[in-house]
């Protein structure tokens, strides 16, 4: 937490964490509330970018068919992080395949831009590739809590500059 450093009654609301950065803004975003629905969207979808594939191109079963420039939703053994935890999720990939929308079965403790995910082939350990967690993540989060305060719903963040 950091809350000695916000003000010294906020260690009794704590702990607080960094929930989301403005970097454009020169912001970071501290909440108490991380364990808390609030936060689990931003705890279970986001968005990867940079993303390659041990044999040069996405497996089969990621494309709806040969022909079909549609991409299909799939499941995979996840890896994010670094650390021995494999979670299960979906991969949806966008535009040319090297960027796409990851949706987790169960809420992650720190997703955070630039860290990897690794995809493995589900039950058997096979490493089919990786991506990078996007900046974009923040970005759709800061987004939504914009959208809600507007609608006066708005998720207690605190401000630091």
């Amino acid at each position: 937490g950091i809350g000695k450093v916000m003000f010294p009654l906020a260690t009794a609301h704590g702990p607080w964490y960094v929930v989301a950065k403005d970097q454009g803004r020169d912001i970071v975003y501290v909440s108490n509330r991380y364990d808390e629905d609030d936060f689990a969207r931003a705890r279970s979808e986001f968005e990867l970018e940079d993303i390659r594939w041990i044999s040069g191109t996405p497996p089969l079963d990621v494309k709806g068919t040969e022909t079909d420039a549609e991409w299909s939703e799939v499941r995979f053994d996840l890896k994010i992080r670094h650390g021995p935890k494999i979670v299960q999720g979906t991969l949806m990939l966008s535009g040319d395949g090297f960027t796409g929308n990851v949706h987790l079965d169960n809420k992650d403790g720190g997703l955070a831009p630039g860290q990897y995910v690794v995809f493995y082939q589900i039950g058997t350990l096979e490493c089919l590739g990786a991506g990078v967690i996007s900046e974009k993540h923040w970005a759709k989060f800061l987004q939504t809590q914009h959208k809600e305060a507007s609608t006066g719903e708005e998720l207690e963040l605190e401000e630091k500059r």
